[in-house]
């Protein structure tokens, strides 16, 4: 059972290897030419004395090409040349195909290599190509075969060129998916940061104003009953800290929401938010949208929304029942947005500078690089806030 399971072992370990390995240029071709390499020089070569100590010599180049290839490719690619070159001479003796074989199985082996230079490539067939014509030609061996060894030779070298051009195209499109990967993780890490971060101001935005102000409300209440006696003071107050409560909650609410939900376009965000409030205060509320809608980002729509919910909410305390409008402009190079509703003192004429809620959304449109006004226009009272498309 133990050899059993090392034999296994050894078979997963071999496979492994098998896959990993690089089916042209790999240990497994390697082996696989050396030993076509052996078995030419042993049962091939003829008996001349010429040949032998030839292909000896470029068998022993072989060898130290698989040994340095590694750790030394400059030595390794001048061995692996002068297996091709040293065979190439002596490829003219007839009846000999062993040493078209080292030519061969050399050749195709230094056009494949990593990293090879083009230049060196060129020199080595060049330089092959002139040996073996030579060769043949001193060895009378006719102008047929003076044509058709060189013919093999240049394509064996362009179809290996081609191989190998292939394999350098691919490894490249593999290395760019791999950085566009990369790129694409990052960028949703990235954004994602970005989306907690400004999840981050709004929970602290909505927390530190509502906590804050009801902190406030609830200190005068105690003032009013502890110190003053003030039962009807104290109530109001009470009452005015559980809206400033219920306000805070809700807007809470809404900002927990955008961690579990896409914020969606702000057309159809508006037209919920318009929708949740004509319900809840029963209020005449009109919203329009001019222009082509076209998508800004995230930080800039919640902006918005904010803004919208923040006037409309004044719009109810301090006009309630009136009419009020909306209108979202995308005609300009920055998107537009009016809430628009009967000033509760129409002779005032200048803009004032709003409430702590118009404060905190003049600060955050002003974080996406926008602008917002608020004050009484011809007799209504307007909030106009602009951001970049």
């Amino acid at each position: 059972m133990i050899v059993g399971g090392g034999l296994r072992r050894a078979t997963r370990r071999g496979v492994r290897l098998l896959r990993a390995d690089d089916p042209e240029t790999g240990w497994l071709v390697r082996i696989v030419l050396s030993a076509l390499l052996l078995w030419a020089w042993l049962y091939l070569t003829p008996p001349g004395a010429e040949v032998r100590p030839v292909l000896a010599a470029a068998l022993a180049c072989w060898v130290v090409f698989l040994l340095t290839d590694s750790r030394w490719p400059r030595l390794a690619r001048g061995a692996l040349a002068l297996v091709t070159l040293s065979a190439a001479t002596v490829a003219g003796v007839p009846d000999d195909a062993s040493a078209l074989i080292f030519v061969y199985a050399g050749l195709f082996t230094f056009v494949l290599l990593p990293r090879m230079p083009m230049a060196a490539i060129l020199a080595l067939t060049g330089a092959v190509i002139a040996v073996l014509t030579i060769v043949l030609w001193f060895s009378g061996r006719g102008p047929t075969a003076m044509l058709t060894q060189p013919v093999l030779i240049a394509v064996l070298v362009l179809f290996s060129l081609h191989r190998r051009e292939y394999r350098l195209r691919a490894e490249q499109t593999a290395l760019l998916l791999e950085q566009t990967s990369r790129t694409q993780q990052a960028q949703a890490r990235a954004a994602a940061l970005d989306e907690r971060t400004r999840i981050a101001r709004e929970l602290h935005d909505v927390l530190a104003h509502s906590l804050g102000a009801l902190g406030v409300q609830l200190a005068v209440a105690e003032a009013q009953l502890g110190e003053q006696g003030d039962v009807v003071g104290a109530t109001e107050r009470i009452r005015r800290a559980r809206r400033l409560a219920n306000d805070g909650l809700a807007e809470a609410r809404a900002a927990v929401a955008a961690l579990r939900t896409d914020v969606p376009p702000l057309p159809r965000a508006l037209g919920d938010l318009v929708a949740g409030f004509r319900t809840d205060h029963a209020a005449t509320i009109t919203l329009r949208t001019e222009g082509t809608p076209r998508d800004l980002p995230s930080g800039a729509e919640v902006s918005l929304l904010r803004t919208v919910r923040e006037a409309l909410t004044n719009a109810a305390r301090h006009a309630p029942g009136a009419p009020v409008s909306v209108a979202l402009d995308y005609r300009g190079p920055r998107t537009r947005l009016i809430v628009e509703n009967p000033a509760p003192d129409p002779a005032g004429t200048r803009p004032g500078p709003g409430g702590h809620g118009l404060t905190g959304a003049r600060e955050r449109i002003a974080l996406v690089g926008g602008t917002l006004e608020a004050g009484v226009v011809d007799g209504a009272w307007r909030v106009t806030a602009e951001v970049p498309s």
